[in-house]
């Protein structure tokens, strides 16, 4: 089979890949799935746009959770080497950012394609991952935290959608807290940071440690907010799909 063919499924990839010149993986953030793409067109121009779906969470509940970052790449390596047929890119949100990285790092390790750049999204540099104000939320406090985002999304969160989020986001909060990245290790590919001009939680500044990470950095301001990438705006979309 063909890494362009329609019969290539995995659970790792939500939608079936297709014959557009270029793909884009998409990581999720921390307590969320593919689905946090969902509002995301299947194609950009010609980039085919792949969210990638974390064992643990949505149609995966069922699956044993990653536990660790670097477990997550080492895993996500054997899916996604039939898909590396083509020029490909990163985009990583939040927390998604870290595995992103740490995938290309197995990538390279491995003699495998790497992406043509990694995009980073309201996240911190590695190195500077512990300082997430969520890692010092107690329970109740994400709690509270996880029911004010469903809101923002314009639904009204039952208990039980609560319950389930909450299993999700826990463990993938204690897989956040385990990783620590003492010394910056670069990427072979150049990194495009991006701040969201409205992130309360994150500032221009937090994210000047990426710059260790690659011979290219790159540094853009988008308007909105921390979570409006859901929204898949214009002038994000044409960012990640231009040539230079």
């Amino acid at each position: 089979m063909t890494s362009g063919s329609a019969t290539i499924t995995s659970p790792w990839f939500v939608r079936p890949p297709t014959e557009h010149p270029a793909r884009m993986f998409c990581f999720p953030f921390s307590g969320s799935g593919a689905s946090a793409f969902s509002a995301w067109p299947a194609a950009i121009d010609d980039v085919e746009v792949s969210p990638v779906q974390f064992p643990g969470r949505e149609n995966r509940l069922g699956h044993p959770h990653y536990g660790t970052y670097e477990n997550l790449a080492a895993e996500l390596v054997g899916p996604l080497e039939p898909l590396l047929d083509r020029p490909f890119t990163f985009f990583g949100h939040c927390a998604g950012a870290l595995p992103a990285y740490e995938t290309v790092l197995r990538l390279a390790e491995l003699g495998l394609p790497t992406p043509d750049r990694l995009f980073v999204s309201g996240q911190p540099a590695p190195h500077d991952a512990s300082r997430d104000r969520m890692l010092t939320m107690t329970e109740p406090e994400l709690r509270a935290e996880l029911e004010s985002f469903i809101r923002g999304r314009g639904i009204e969160p039952r208990p039980d959608m609560i319950d389930v989020g909450m299993m999700v986001l826990l463990r993938d909060h204690a897989a956040a807290g385990k990783y620590r990245r003492a010394e910056p290790v670069a990427v072979p590919c150049p990194i495009v940071v991006l701040h969201w001009r409205d992130d309360p939680d994150v500032s221009l500044d937090e994210l000047e440690g990426w710059r260790q990470y690659a011979d290219s950095v790159e540094f853009r301001v988008i308007d909105g907010g921390h979570y409006d990438f859901m929204n898949a705006p214009d002038e994000l979309l044409k960012l990640l799909t231009r040539r230079r």
